[in-house]
C-alpha cells in the first residue's frame, strides 16, 4: 500500500510540474505576422545572365525579431505564376506560399533563381524585375528582385530525330575507333563574329578546312562547360581586336570566356575547354583576351611554311586550369603576349617547333592548388606509355621578356641529345634559384654562356602591380626597367597598353610606370 501511495504521489508530481511548465511557456499556436519582419537585404540583385540561361542561386534571409512564434499568411512573387523567378522557401519550391512559420528570434532562408527570355522585354530594356511580397494590406512588406538579361547569339549542336546531338571527330584511339566530342561545324554565314551581340557556344564549334573565322574588334564570345573552338586542317582564325581607351571596359578587345556572367565567376579557372588549332591551321590574333578555361590555346603541329603559322600579339591568356599556351611542334610568333596564372604552366613548347617571343610576360602565381611545374617549359620529345616521339626544337628565342612566378625555378629545359634543341634568352628577367647547384652541370642552364643567355637578370623583383588579379604592369622599381634591348624595342615601339618604348626599353609586355597608391 505504501509503495502504491508513493507511485501515485510521484505521478501526481510529474503531472503538476508539467502543467506548471505549460502555464509558464509561450503558447505554441503561432501569432500572425504584424509586418515587422526584417531582411538580410532590401533588393536582391541576380547580376547578369544570358537570355534563357539559368542564373546562380541567390539567397535572402528573413528574420523574426519578436519573442513569438509567427506565421506569415502569404509569401509570394508579385507576378505570381507568370514570374520568371523561382523561389524555395524554407525547403519548399514554388512561386506562392501560405502560412510560413518562423520561430521566435529565428530566421528562414529564401533561395531565388531565374531563367528569362529576353524576348519578353521591350526592345531596348533588358532589366527584368519582380518582388517578393510578405503578407498584404497594412502588413505588406516587399523585397525587390533585379536581373540584367543580356541577349545573345546562341550556337550549339543540333539533335537528330533520335535526340542525339551532333559530334565532331577529333581523331582515332589506339584501336582505330573514332574519338568524338559534342560539337558542330560553322556554316558560311556564321564565320564572321561581330560585336553587335555576344555569342554563346555550346559544345565545340568547328571551323571547316579552307574556311576562315573572322572576329571583329569588341566581340564577346562565351563558352559553356566543355565547349570551345576547333580549327580543321587548312582553316584560319583572324581575330582583329584593337587597343581600347578604357582599360576597364576593354571596348575594342576581343574577349573569350565562360558563359557565367555573375561576379563570383569572373576569375574562376576551368569553366570551358580550349581553342584548338589542329595541324595545318593558322591564326592571326591581335588584342585578344582568353580567360578561365582549361587550356588557353592548343597549337598542334605546323604547316611547314617558312613564316610563322600563328601571330599572337597584344594578347592576354590567364586563369587556365592547366596550360595557357600549349604548343606541340608548332610555329609561333608572340609579341606583347601576357600569360598569367596557370595550374600547370603558362607556356609549354613541347615536342620541338619554331618559336619567337618578344616583349612578353609569363607570370605564374597560381594559388588554386599545388603547383610544382615551371611557368615556361621547353622540350624536344613526348613520351607515351608505348612510344617515344622526338622532334627538333629549331628555335625558341625569348627577347626582352619576363618569366616569373612563385616557384623557385620558373623555366624548365628538357632535351634529348639525339635531337636539336636550340633556344636563347636575351635582355630578360627570369625567376631561377638553384641554392644547391642541382643544375650546375647542365649546359642548358649555363647562365654565363652568352650564346644562349645574354644580358640577363635572375630572381630580381619584377614589381608587378597585382599578380593575384593578373595585373602584370611593372612598377618604377622593377628590375625589368631599362633591361630591354633598345634595337628590339624599336621593332615593337608600343607596349600592350599603347605606351611608347622609344625613350626606354623595358622588358616584358608593359612599360614601367610609377604606381599611385
Amino acid at each position: 500500500m505504501k509503495n502504491l501511495l508513493k507511485t501515485g504521489l510521484l505521478f501526481l508530481a510529474i503531472i503538476t510540474a508539467t502543467l506548471f511548465m505549460s502555464a509558464c511557456r509561450e503558447d505554441f499556436e503561432p501569432t500572425r505576422s504584424k509586418g515587422n519582419l526584417s531582411f538580410s537585404k532590401d533588393t536582391v540583385f541576380l547580376d547578369t545572365v544570358f537570355s534563357n540561361i539559368g542564373s546562380s542561386t541567390y539567397h535572402l534571409k528573413v528574420y523574426n525579431n519578436s519573442t513569438n512564434l509567427i506565421s506569415i499568411p502569404y509569401v509570394g512573387l508579385s507576378k505570381g505564376e507568370n514570374s520568371q523567378y523561382r523561389l524555395n522557401v524554407d525547403g519548399m519550391a514554388g512561386t506562392i506560399f501560405e502560412n510560413i512559420e518562423i520561430l521566435p528570434k529565428d530566421s528562414i532562408y529564401i533561395f531565388i533563381e531565374t531563367t528569362v527570355d529576353a524576348a519578353i522585354q521591350t526592345q531596348n530594356s533588358f532589366v527584368y524585375t519582380d518582388q517578393i511580397q510578405f503578407d498584404s494590406g497594412t502588413n505588406l512588406q516587399t523585397v525587390e528582385l533585379v536581373t540584367l538579361i543580356q541577349d545573345a547569339i546562341f550556337l550549339y549542336p543540333e539533335k537528330n530525330a533520335a535526340g542525339i546531338k551532333e559530334t565532331l571527330e577529333i581523331g582515332l584511339n589506339e584501336t582505330g575507333v573514332p574519338i568524338t566530342v559534342e560539337g558542330f561545324l560553322l556554316e558560311d554565314d556564321q564565320l564572321n563574329f561581330t560585336n553587335q551581340k555576344p555569342y554563346v557556344i555550346y559544345g565545340y564549334a568547328g571551323i571547316p578546312s579552307g574556311k576562315t573565322l573572322q572576329i571583329d574588334a569588341g566581340t564577346r564570345i562565351h563558352f559553356h562547360e566543355n565547349s570551345g573552338l576547333i580549327f580543321a586542317n587548312g582553316s584560319r582564325l583572324e581575330a582583329n581586336g584593337a587597343l581600347s581607351e578604357d582599360q576597364e571596359v576593354l571596348e575594342n578587345e576581343i574577349i573569350l570566356e565562360g558563359d557565367r556572367l555573375e561576379p563570383a565567376y569572373t576569375e574562376v579557372p576551368g569553366q570551358w575547354g580550349t581553342i584548338w588549332f589542329t595541324p595545318g591551321s593558322t591564326a592571326s590574333m591581335n588584342y585578344v583576351t582568353i580567360k578561365n578555361n582549361n587550356i588557353g590555346i592548343l597549337a598542334d603541329g605546323n604547316t611547314g611554311d617558312v613564316n610563322p603559322d600563328f601571330y599572337i600579339k597584344n594578347t592576354q591568356i590567364y586563369n587556365t586550369s592547366s596550360m595557357g599556351l600549349y604548343a606541340l611542334t608548332a610555329s609561333i610568333l608572340g609579341e606583347n603576349l601576357v600569360i598569367g596564372n596557370s595550374g600547370i604552366s603558362n607556356l609549354w613548347l613541347r615536342l620541338g617547333g619554331n618559336y619567337e617571343f618578344t616583349h612578353s610576360t609569363f607570370a605564374n602565381y597560381w594559388s588554386q592548388s599545388f603547383r610544382n611545374t615551371p611557368a615556361v617549359r621547353l622540350d624536344n620529345f613526348l613520351e607515351t606509355d608505348s612510344e617515344l616521339f622526338t622532334s627538333a626544337l629549331e628555335q625558341a628565342t625569348f627577347t626582352n621578356c619576363i618569366i616569373y612566378g612563385n616557384q623557385s625555378q620558373e623555366i624548365s629545359l628538357e632535351a634529348l641529345a639525339t635531337t636539336d634543341f636550340n633556344f636563347s634568352f636575351s635582355h630578360s628577367l627570369i625567376k631561377f634559384d638553384d641554392p644547391f647547384d642541382e643544375f650546375a652541370d647542365d649546359a642548358n642552364y649555363d647562365f654565363n654562356n652568352e650564346n644562349i643567355y645574354l644580358n640577363m637578370l635572375f630572381s630580381e623583383n619584377p614589381d608587378f602591380r597585382n599578380s593575384a588579379i593578373n595585373y602584370y604592369r611593372i612598377g618604377d622599381d622593377s628590375a625589368a626597367k631599362n633591361l630591354g634591348d633598345p634595337s628590339t624595342a624599336l621593332k615593337i615601339p608600343l607596349d600592350i597598353l599603347g605606351e611608347s618604348r622609344l625613350n626606354r626599353a623595358d622588358s616584358g609586355a608593359y612599360q614601367a610606370t610609377l604606381f599611385e597608391d
